[in-house]
């Protein structure tokens, strides 16, 4: 059997002077010479499994100290330098796992420095909200990411790009889909551009959803999709051969600053034209009035999704026949905020939807079901919310099933105009809630995860408040 070579020299090196020996003294112990320890704690000679058994011998050495990995803190230098102000800095990882070997406590050191700068940079982010909405712009440079740049300019903006949504109804009409849109999308990508879809099993696109092959110009989707899914995932591809022009059109109105973004952008937008080609805008805000923006017989009449069809109420603000401003927030079950559209812009000013006493971070206990919410920012402004529960691809055997909630909101002065307006908790007292908690100054709420940034602590030894969190 071949002998196991260990390279651990940098270990072996703090062990040494955490002994406080010289290399002389400990090559004596171990019965080699002072030159082979040398090329040993250099990683130019490795470290046998009979010299292994000495040093354990000699020293009560565990020698798990020596073989252990340093795949955790090679995975968070990994996350420190993926930070877009660092990309590009190391050509590979050989750099990160030499340090983690040969400089642990600085590894750790380094990654704590960027923890903090992170910690500081989303306090910063807040407070620049918070002197916005007060009037007093700012100019704080932000570290972004493309898919984030890709997010904050969608979600600032109002959700709505005119010339796609016309092109999206003037194929729709070409279609002339009746009942089955997927029927008249398949034939029509047949047709003109002798694309076939085809619909495989799960172990055949492993980690895939959607595939457009060139060379045999078929149009793969994964099985796992549920029928709505589908026909979205074929609604965008053909979005991106028949609406390509607009689709650029739009992306670079954004005014993105890298390709890699605008490729991102692109996929986002195409998605908005799947749904426009879906749901084509007059049909759609004829029905949506007709039902009261009732989401569930909107979903019926289009054969969409319940996430679909609120997705594009949000989306109909055509100057001249307009619906509600609705705006919308999805979040997973860690509360990460997946993306957030707005029909005026998503109001982060006013709204932010971070609030852990919002109804969405409770609404995965109740999945499938739409829960209603008045609820009322400390300025006074009251919004209705509802919160549904949205399920990802099928899952296969003894996976984790793939779950996100969203939240449809609209100011509550116009809520009468929906169904939603006079339902369940629409006409209870409203919930008294607020931004972010860093933000928040509303005082006593037992849901408080951080003190505020605008107000002193309270560090009265003789008082204590019902938050972990009190004030001044």
């Amino acid at each position: 059997m071949a002998e196991k070579k260990i390279f651990a020299g940098p270990r072996l090196r703090r062990i040494r002077k955490g002994l406080d020996l010289t290399q002389t003294a400990m090559a004596e112990a171990l019965a080699i010479s002072p030159s082979y320890l040398n090329l040993i704690e250099r990683n130019q000679r490795p470290l046998t499994v009979q010299l292994l058994m000495k040093l354990a011998s000699v020293y009560d050495i565990d020698i798990a100290e020596l073989q252990g990995e340093s795949s955790g803190t090679i995975t968070q230098l990994k996350s420190v330098f993926s930070d877009s102000l660092l990309s590009g800095e190391l050509p590979g990882d050989q750099e990160l796992l030499e340090v983690a070997e040969a400089a642990p406590n600085a590894a750790l050191g380094m990654i704590k420095l960027y923890r903090a700068y992170c910690e500081q940079a989303a306090r910063l982010s807040d407070l620049t909200s918070l002197l916005a909405h007060e009037g007093r712009e700012t100019h704080l440079p932000g570290k972004r990411l493309p898919h984030d740049e890709v997010r904050d300019a969608i979600s600032r903006r109002p959700y709505f790009f005119d010339a796609i949504d016309r092109a999206a109804e003037a194929l729709h009409g070409e279609l002339d889909p009746g009942d089955d849109l997927a029927a008249a999308l398949k034939t029509w990508l047949m047709e003109r551009h002798g694309i076939a879809v085809r619909i495989l099993p799960p172990h055949a696109m492993v980690n895939l959803g959607r595939r457009f092959d060139r060379h045999t110009m078929r149009l793969f989707i994964s099985a796992r999709f549920g029928p709505y899914d589908r026909q979205r995932e074929i609604a965008i591809e053909a979005a991106l051969l028949a609406l390509a022009e607009p689709i650029a059109d739009a992306v670079g109105g954004l005014g993105l600053s890298s390709d890699e973004a605008r490729r991102i952008a692109r996929f986002e937008l195409a998605r908005y034209a799947a749904l426009a080609l879906m749901m084509p805008y007059g049909p759609f805000i004829e029905a949506a009035r007709r039902d009261r923006f009732d989401i569930g017989l909107l979903r019926g009449r289009f054969n969409v999704s319940f996430e679909q069809a609120a997705t594009r109420l949000i989306s109909l603000q055509r100057l001249d026949n307009a619906g509600l401003p609705f705006f919308a927030m999805e979040i997973d079950q860690a509360g990460n905020v997946l993306r957030r559209i707005g029909a005026e812009g998503f109001p982060h000013a006013g709204f932010r939807g971070e609030c852990p006493r919002l109804d969405l971070y409770d609404v995965f206990a109740r999945p499938g079901r739409i829960v209603i919410q008045n609820v009322e920012m400390p300025d006074g402004v009251g919004y209705l919310a509802l919160a549904h529960t949205l399920e990802g691809p099928e899952p296969a055997l003894g996976e984790r099933p793939h779950l996100t909630a969203i939240l449809l909101g609209l100011r509550r002065d116009q809520a009468a105009a929906t169904v939603y307006g006079a339902a369940g908790n629409a006409a209870a007292e409203p919930v008294p809630v607020g931004p972010v908690c860093r933000l928040c100054e509303r005082s006593g709420c037992l849901s408080r995860a951080e003190p505020p940034v605008t107000r002193p602590l309270g560090l009265d030894e003789m008082v204590a408040g019902l938050s972990a969190f009190d004030f001044r």
